[in-house]
């Protein structure tokens, strides 16, 4: 198993496995990156071949240095405000699970960022990935580290478990602390537009530089090219077929055999146990207790894969209240479900 302990001398490892064209999957603060050295596009071609990830979904990149910047993007293409507001949103969300998108550097190639003359950057607030960046290229391209549309992993196990041996060299930092997938925002237009809701929510965005627009598109499956990761209508899918239900309907729908239930928070789980009664067997679970979005979007994805290790006919699942981290959570349901 191509599974190590983050040390110092495995971090050494996979950087130089980086440089030398390969791939490596590596904790962040939201999932499990799949890692290549953003500027070799063999290596790049690999992520997308390992993924069976269609070429016109554009990858992000990530940086550990703001100076970085620089040398992936083009910024003179930006006016004052808004490089203004990019330096803002830098200063104050990064590092952290928010995605950029900005104009690319003619040194990006082009199958990084899906022909695109844009490319997402994120500074990832991560020991481990801050320093295997560093000790490698300075940029890597790393979406998640699983089968393209399947549920992202939040433990190296996941990793192991989706690509195995695809992968050279798989960093095992524990369990991601946030569990979601990052916000991505394009600030190159007139305004500012929320392209996939993730780890930052709308609102902390909205405190710095005012009001954003919800341009979170639900493409289909054949799209052309995307702006950003995570806008394919189905996404994030387990293998069980999961139905997304509203409050109100998960507590109106009867235990079912076979059938697995994920509530939100344990409030309405006990509301829904006293109205039917399950027998003992019947497979329950929840996402916070108290219905913490922060808690709940960190167990989403790991409950999901836990779920998935079992033969059930389905899964229903109740959507998060929608503000905050829930909006996030509720797309990837929403997509998981499609």
């Amino acid at each position: 198993m191509n599974c190590f302990a983050v040390s110092e001398k495995t971090l050494k490892q996979a950087a130089q496995i980086i440089l030398n064209g390969g791939l490596v999957a590596f904790p962040t603060e939201t999932v499990y990156g799949l890692g290549a050295d953003v500027f070799n596009a063999k290596a790049l071609a690999k992520v997308f071949d390992v993924k069976k990830r269609p070429y016109f979904d554009p990858l992000i990149i990530h940086i550990a240095a703001l100076e970085t910047l620089e040398k992936i993007t083009d910024l003179s293409i930006l006016n004052k405000e808004t490089r203004l507001k990019l330096f803002l949103l830098a200063e104050k969300l990064w590092p952290g699970p928010l995605s950029i998108i900005l104009p690319k550097n003619k040194k990006i190639p082009d199958l990084a960022t899906a022909g695109l003359a844009t490319a997402a950057i994120r500074f990832p607030d991560n020991d481990t990935a801050q320093k295997l960046i560093s000790l490698s290229s300075g940029a890597i391209a790393a979406p998640s580290a699983n089968p393209f549309g399947g549920l992202s992993p939040t433990k190296a196990q996941h990793v192991w478990d989706g690509l195995g041996e695809k992968v050279d060299m798989i960093l095992d930092g524990g369990s991601t602390r946030i569990g979601l997938e990052s916000t991505v925002i394009d600030i190159t237009g007139e305004c500012i537009k929320i392209l996939r809701p993730g780890g930052t929510p709308k609102e902390e965005i909205e405190k710095l530089v005012g009001a954003v627009q919800d341009a979170s598109i639900v493409a289909g499956d054949n799209a052309g090219s995307l702006v950003s990761p995570g806008q394919l209508k189905s996404h994030y899918a387990p293998r069980t077929p999961l139905s997304v239900l509203s409050r109100e309907d998960i507590i109106n729908q009867p235990a079912k055999a076979g059938y697995a239930f994920l509530f939100f928070d344990g409030f309405t789980r006990d509301v829904w146990l006293k109205s039917w009664n399950p027998s003992e067997a019947a497979i329950i679970k929840v996402l916070s207790e108290d219905g913490q979005s922060l808690e709940a979007a960190y167990r989403l994805f790991e409950i999901l894969h836990e779920l998935d290790n079992y033969n059930f006919s389905g899964i229903f699942a109740q959507l998060a209240p929608s503000q905050g981290l829930g909006e996030a959570i509720n797309d990837r349901l929403s997509r998981a479900a499609c």
